[in-house]
């Protein structure tokens, strides 16, 4: 996936990605982010701002930063339609170059961090842009039950999550999935190595989630009740 991808892919993302609040992952991410009120947050793969809106609401000082320029239009059409105080950065999460270091007291990346392609380098980055004890939380696609072959069986007990390839790390894409994954892709990786590269960036893992399907979420996909679609972690940078 290059920045384009998204790029060609920005209004129909706009129209499916819906409102936060409808998210059924994000309470999640907000509840390790805690309180939000003052802090100097940024929304690192932003898209179109939907988080970084959020945030902002709740009385961050927020800064969004993506590599689409399409997404980030839309961002900025929100901005200028009801101002938040929100910048938007167009940049690339694996160098940052214009940021300063220790920048955010909090980096937020939800759902984004599977749609890069260079871990290591990313997640050096966060630390850096991080304040000493500054938070880093992330959700991605759970990697151990979206890998690049998995998909779903009818059995006698119902429908069941089935996985291949899951040592198969890289690019990925299924023609069978109706979200980014189809459309675009993803780079799948081993939890091993999300958790090794968070600690060499020096980034401490502090606590995780794993998200269960309830509600309608799970009479729509009963098969994510069973299973985890999504991980979330939260993590600090080490104090110096």
């Amino acid at each position: 996936m290059t920045a384009a991808a998204y790029d060609e892919i920005a209004a129909w993302y706009d129209d499916w990605v819906g409102p936060v609040e409808d998210d059924p992952f994000f309470a999640q991410v907000e509840t390790f982010l805690g309180e939000v009120a003052g802090q100097r947050l940024c929304d690192l793969g932003c898209g179109q701002g939907r988080v970084a809106r959020y945030l902002a609401d709740r009385g961050a000082s927020v800064t969004g930063i993506d590599l689409s320029a399409k997404l980030l239009e839309i961002a900025r059409r929100h901005e200028e339609t009801d101002p938040r105080g929100i910048t938007y950065l167009h940049a690339d999460a694996r160098s940052l170059d214009n940021v300063a270091d220790s920048a955010f007291d909090g980096v937020i990346c939800h759902l984004a961090l599977m749609d890069i392609p260079d871990l290591p380098p990313t997640l050096r980055t966060v630390a850096r842009i991080l304040r000493p004890g500054g938070r880093f939380v992330f959700s991605i696609l759970h990697p151990c039950y979206n890998t690049p072959l998995s998909g779903e069986i009818e059995t006698p007990e119902g429908i069941q999550r089935t996985v291949a390839r899951y040592f198969a790390e890289g690019y990925w894409r299924s023609d069978s999935r109706t979200g980014p994954p189809g459309k675009v892709g993803a780079y799948h990786r081993t939890l091993s190595a999300y958790v090794n590269t968070l600690t060499d960036a020096g980034l401490i893992l502090e606590r995780l989630s794993e998200v269960q399907a309830t509600g309608d979420f799970a009479a729509r996909r009963p098969v994510w009740a069973e299973a985890p679609a999504v991980l979330v972690a939260r993590c600090r940078r080490e104090a110096q």
